[in-house]
């Protein structure tokens, strides 16, 4: 609740006042959704982690998909310079008025993370810390499984 209190609350409602925004133009739906899914982190981000969309269905870290490929990239930037700046501004604020006490040190760490995924929103989902750990586990399997190559007997 101290989190919430003391920027959670705000930061918050800046990503759901872009979600809004950009929910108004049926362009900015892809961005609507990444804004939703990082007002959740925002209010409450502790128990919580934010991974790649590609983590998560296994398909691999490639930029084929509309989330992912060009037009993520293009909806990334567009939000990086609108909402994305607004809302690093907040959570560098945030992060440092927290780490100016020693009980704030955890929120202002968490501030700071948040601050680097204001600005490419697109293609991360919000899920429990469990979750995140097997579907990095997976994708980390994935990776050494095609860096070993076909094995000779």
């Amino acid at each position: 609740m101290i989190w919430f209190v003391l920027g959670g609350a705000i930061t918050g409602l800046i990503w759901l006042i872009g979600a809004v925004v950009f929910a108004i133009s049926i362009v900015g739906l892809p961005l609507s959704r990444a804004a939703l899914e990082m007002a959740k982190m925002s209010a409450f981000p502790f128990g919580k982690d934010v991974v790649h969309i590609r983590e998560l269905d296994g398909k691999g870290l490639t930029l084929t998909t509309g989330a992912t490929g060009t037009l993520g990239f293009i909806a990334n930037v567009v939000w990086a310079c609108t909402f994305g700046l607004i809302l690093f501004i907040s959570y560098i604020i945030a992060g440092i008025i927290n780490c100016l006490t020693i009980i704030g040190i955890p929120f202002g760490i968490q501030s700071f993370k948040l601050a680097g995924l204001s600005f490419w929103p697109v293609g991360r989902r919000v899920v429990s810390r469990e979750l995140a750990a097997v579907a990095r586990q997976h994708a980390a399997e994935e990776q050494f499984k095609k860096l070993r190559g076909p094995r000779i007997a």
